[in-house]
């Protein structure tokens, strides 16, 4: 867990006196220090892709970090959505990650054009 942290630093807490914490993600039992957030926790633990994109499967991992832009949300303890840059980990939290679900804007999975061309193609095609 050491090597993808900042050991020293002049303004943080010295890290390796905090108390170390256990938690599951995805089924595999991982550490973490108390006061981090799961998405900290997880990329100390090597971990970067937390979710699939809705439409293209393509992994998705920490974007804007402050809570933001929800790019990183996993499930937490059963409940889905969870913001995984500002949630703290909790001793024996089980976290898994975001599985990549159909999107809410497109609920039937029809196909959806990309470019105005192709919206006026499908357009026309109903005509």
């Amino acid at each position: 867990m050491k090597r993808n942290r900042i050991i020293e630093h002049p303004i943080l807490d010295q890290l390796e006196e905090r108390k170390t914490v256990t938690f599951q993600f995805d089924g595999k039992t991982l550490t973490g220090y108390e006061r981090d957030t799961i998405a900290s926790a997880l990329l100390a633990n090597g971990i970067r892709t937390l979710r699939r994109h809705e439409h293209s499967g393509a992994p998705r991992g920490i974007y804007c970090n402050i809570g933001h832009c929800f790019e990183c949300r996993v499930t937490v303890n059963g409940t889905p959505n969870v913001r995984a840059c500002i949630t703290p980990i909790e001793e024996n939290m089980i976290v898994e990650s975001g599985k990549q679900l159909p999107s809410p804007l497109n609920p039937n999975n029809e196909h959806v054009p990309k470019t105005y061309r192709e919206y006026m193609e499908m357009k026309d095609g109903e005509n």
